[in-house]
């Protein structure tokens, strides 16, 4: 209840702006972030395909403005910015794949994209900007890791280079989100849909994961705080990649009858088999907060006084290969929401 007051609070009657608003998680703070009355919405992405169709679903909602661009055009963004109070910047490439085979376009996006948006959030008196980062900022080995990483390092820094401008910025820091498109779950669904074999990169390969919701509750639970130069991590389960895909499986035989096989491919180029949630630098600084992961910085504006009695966490787990995974019924209940086409019949008796 405290959440959703400071939520009333912080949205209702101001202008909010999305960056790649028609992604995933874009669409999701869409939904939500209209629950808490704003005065405007507006979705700022290159595909009016998928603005048309974001549209069709939000039932002709008055507050809602699309707006096409590019986070690389800078002055286009400025336009945007007019007027803007909060700023949720999901815009990236974040395709592992498309990142490691077009490097210079993901630093397009990924890093000048960031930094476009940066310097005109500060020009334009953005209030509070939250970035959306990834655990693949973490010891990263791909150029998707690599890029998000400086993007969150710019954000991070942002605090220290406003002079007297107000803007705060942070970012969150995701795992895989469960129906997130690219993500495992989504994958398999399509490939069963297409009775094509589950393919995993390897036996061993784990991934931190979460829910949308759960991802969208993080954002707004970062924004609500208030808290400048600072990244924020929900602790989350991680699940066995090859256990994801069995349990689709055996779902999938139980309901049909028929069976469809497993193939290992290897893990790709820039792909890890386990991901961390923090830096070791980090962990002697982080603070769990209620739910939340806290990472201050030098940049952190001032510090309340709930998170100096806030616990460390060293005692978390922070690398999903050394967790005890999800179980597969409680994989199957991630698996349930993100099925949307009830592809495995979940509203049956089997």
């Amino acid at each position: 209840m405290m959440l959703n007051n400071s939520l009333e609070q912080m949205i209702r009657g101001k202008n909010i702006l999305i960056t790649g608003g028609t992604g995933s998680i874009g669409r999701a703070l869409v939904h939500k972030i209209l629950q808490y009355h704003p005065a405007v919405v507006r979705i700022y992405s290159r595909d009016e395909t998928k603005q048309f169709e974001l549209y069709q679903s939000l039932d002709n909602a008055k507050n809602v403005r699309f707006l096409i661009g590019d986070v690389r055009d800078r002055q286009r963004l400025g336009l945007a910015l007019e007027d803007v109070h909060t700023v949720y910047h999901t815009a990236a490439l974040k395709h592992l794949s498309a990142c490691e085979y077009n490097p210079f376009e993901a630093v397009k996006t990924n890093v000048l994209g960031t930094q476009n948006l940066i310097d005109q959030c500060i020009d334009k008196g953005v209030k509070q900007v939250i970035g959306i980062s990834t655990d693949k900022v973490v010891n990263p080995i791909s150029i998707l890791g690599t890029t998000k990483l400086l993007a969150e390092k710019l954000l991070i820094a942002g605090n220290g280079i406003k002079g007297r401008h107000q803007t705060i910025f942070s970012c969150v820091r995701f795992g895989n989100v469960a129906g997130a498109r690219g993500s495992v779950i989504p994958l398999f669904l399509e490939q069963l849909r297409r009775k094509k074999s589950l393919t995993v990169t390897d036996p061993l390969a784990s991934r931190f994961i979460m829910s949308s919701d759960e991802a969208v509750e993080l954002i707004l639970k970062a924004a609500a705080l208030g808290i400048g130069g600072a990244v924020f991590i929900l602790p989350m389960p991680s699940v066995r990649v090859i256990d994801v895909a069995e349990a689709m499986l055996e779902r999938y035989e139980t309901v049909y009858g028929e069976k469809i096989t497993l193939e290992i491919t290897g893990l790709r180029s820039g792909e890890k088999l386990h991901e961390d949630l923090v830096f070791a630098e980090e962990s002697t600084k982080a603070f769990l907060l209620n739910d939340l992961i806290i990472i201050p910085s030098e940049f952190s504006n001032s510090i309340p006084g709930t998170l100096l009695s806030a616990q460390k966490t060293a005692k978390l787990v922070l690398n999903s290969g050394e967790q005890i995974p999800l179980s597969k019924p409680e994989i199957l209940k991630l698996v349930q929401k993100v099925d949307v086409m009830n592809l495995l019949k979940w509203d049956d008796s089997k």
